[in-house]
């Protein structure tokens, strides 16, 4: 039904409707995150670092982590507990050179786990478990590779990014807790690093209030879940032999386009909650704003407006590809593209479909990459020719984008590829011709730079180490 302007409460109630037929699973997340916000403002408020200790607000934190995984998850958050302690263990007895192999291989498998309970029975009856520990896995990894670079390995060892995030002494027991099962990042995250983490529970950084910040991420969360609530089932993705490629490919973008809100509304509110609890500060720009970006996870307009496979990737889940590039990548034994790919596969779980796209993505990855350093020089000689690969390479990258990702909506691998056969495995095939016949430059950047730059290196509380 929709508001015709007779009745004020009318919009009002229109959202009410929509919200409360939310499936279970929706509406336990949506009330878990406004429980969030609520709580940050009031941590905020009643818990300052000027007037309360850093024991105190650790304690408080994961206190209100704990009620809200049991409101959320009800007995099952006792193995959200449960690997949290696992990990703590880990880091008490395991040789802190190899710690962070154990850990990174009992929280994946943790986490495979229960993936694996996803996959077989499926329900939206209650919140999916498996986002949490998604969030976990990375939490728990991350700290365990910060303490092995900085027990484990000599200075000399470690790169600039990785001696700026290195754990000097192994944390207690209650910062875990607290940084692992805090109520800011339980539900959505975002990962942050341990050093940020515990320089915002003592105050160490002096800011103004976030109020107006999380206004607006506020308003634009808003507006992303009436986008989500109305437009996220009007395009199904479905083979159908009357599509022509072109109605097919309009279909995969508008699918895909029409499904991005609900990451945008659940990262933006995760980010919101942080900030009104004070957490996300990242200095001051030269006109003298305060930057509230330190934990943001995605930029929309980039996104959707991104003229390279690189970019769409890099203004994507960015916490999570900071942490692909710092645990994998970074430190791969064998082609570290290839590795990281497969590890953020296994970490999404167990479909098909998400291998699929995986596996899709990493002979683009290249292929984008030859194409950058070999044709985009050809156009920078003038404005126009500049407007005019940018606006080519937009429509390539909705295109090629849309293709790479739709296995991870189908999910089930039969009918991925059913799709994709359809379209003449096109975009599997040309990636490969464009690998064999430009000649690879030397001086192209590596994943670890599409994967983001490190949050350290653009990071204001690492950079004031620095100085």
């Amino acid at each position: 039904m929709g508001y015709t302007g007779e009745n004020v409460g009318e919009p009002l109630d229109t959202v009410s409707h929509m919200v409360t037929n939310l499936p279970t699973e929706q509406r336990i997340f949506l009330t878990g995150q406004l429980l969030s916000l609520l709580l940050a403002f009031l941590f905020r408020w009643y818990l300052p670092p000027s007037t309360c200790g850093t024991s105190q607000r650790h304690f408080v934190a994961f206190l209100l982590g704990i009620c809200l995984s049991f409101y959320c998850f009800g007995w099952l958050a006792f193995f959200v507990i449960g690997e949290v302690v696992i990990g703590y263990i880990l880091l008490l007895i395991a040789d802190p050179r190899k710690v962070q192999v154990y850990t990174l291989l009992m929280s994946m498998g943790y986490l495979t786990v229960f993936h694996i309970r996803r996959y077989s029975y499926p329900t939206d009856e209650e919140l999916d478990l498996t986002v949490p520990l998604m969030m976990l896995t990375q939490k728990i990894s991350k700290v365990a590779f910060e303490y092995h670079d900085g027990i484990g390995r000599t200075e000399k060892s470690l790169s600039p990014s990785q001696r700026r995030l290195a754990i000097q002494f192994r944390p207690s027991l209650l910062t875990y807790l607290s940084y692992t099962l805090g109520f800011l990042g339980l539900l959505a995250g975002p990962v942050c690093s341990l050093n940020d983490y515990q320089m915002f529970i003592q105050g160490s950084e002096k800011c103004k209030n976030p109020g107006a910040t999380v206004y607006k991420k506020l308003c634009l969360c808003s507006v992303l879940l009436a986008a989500h609530l109305s437009l996220s089932d009007r395009f199904l993705l479905s083979y159908d032999p009357q599509r022509s490629v072109a109605v097919t490919f309009f279909y995969l973008y508008l699918a895909g386009a029409t499904r991005r809100p609900k990451y945008y509304f659940a990262w933006t509110m995760a980010d919101a909650i942080n900030n009104a609890a004070g957490f996300g500060f990242n200095g001051i720009t030269e006109d003298g704003t305060e930057k509230w970006d330190l934990l943001s996870n995605l930029n929309i307009v980039k996104i959707e407006t991104a003229t390279s496979f690189k970019m769409f990737i890099d203004n994507w889940n960015i916490q999570t590809s900071i942490w692909l590039k710092e645990v994998c990548y970074d430190r791969s034994p064998f082609n570290p593209v290839i590795s990281t790919f497969i590890l953020s596969a296994v970490w999404h779980g167990v479909h098909p479909g998400y291998y699929l796209t995986f596996l899709t993505g990493i002979p683009i990855t290249l292929a984008a990459r030859r194409v950058r350093n070999n044709i985009r020089p050809l156009f920078q000689g003038t404005a126009m020719s500049q407007a005019v690969y940018d606006v080519a390479t937009w429509f390539c990258t909705q295109v090629v984008m849309s293709y790479t990702v739709a296995p991870f909506l189908l999910l089930e691998l039969g009918q991925s590829l059913q799709l994709y056969r359809s379209l003449g495995f096109c975009f599997h095939i040309l990636p490969l011709l464009v690998i064999l016949l430009l000649p690879k430059n030397k001086k192209s950047n590596s994943i670890g730079e599409s994967v983001n730059n490190p949050t350290c290196d653009r990071n204001y509380n690492h950079l004031k180490k620095q100085s």
